[in-house]
């Protein structure tokens, strides 16, 4: 099993020990639409909420430095985005989360 498709079974069955193995100490995660940037504590926490619900993941490419994921995203609040995230991979785990987001009808 690939780390995008551990970290995507991690997310989607809320398994914080899956969650915290796969993601590097130094782990940043840039939110290009909204400019904020979360550490590993953060996003273990948001993880962990339930706030994010995928739907139609899909892994569009993987190596052992990299990992680019499109998948349609629902939140909480009723807002869903098309979501495409670049991974950068550290000691195989990931280091690094950016994403861009496009709104889509609700």
């Amino acid at each position: 099993m690939s780390i995008l498709e551990k970290y995507e079974a991690a997310l989607k069955n809320k398994d914080e020990a899956t969650m915290n193995e796969l993601l590097h100490d130094d782990f940043k995660f840039t939110m290009h639409k909204s400019g904020n940037t979360l550490g590993k504590s953060d996003v273990m926490k948001w993880a962990m909420s339930g706030d994010i619900n995928q739907r139609d993941t899909r892994i569009v490419y993987e190596n052992d430095e990299v990992g680019i994921h499109h998948a349609f995203v629902t939140f909480d609040d009723g807002n869903v985005e098309a979501v495409m995230a670049v991974y950068k991979y550290k000691d195989g785990k990931i280091a690094s989360l950016e994403t861009g987001a496009t709104p889509m009808p609700k």
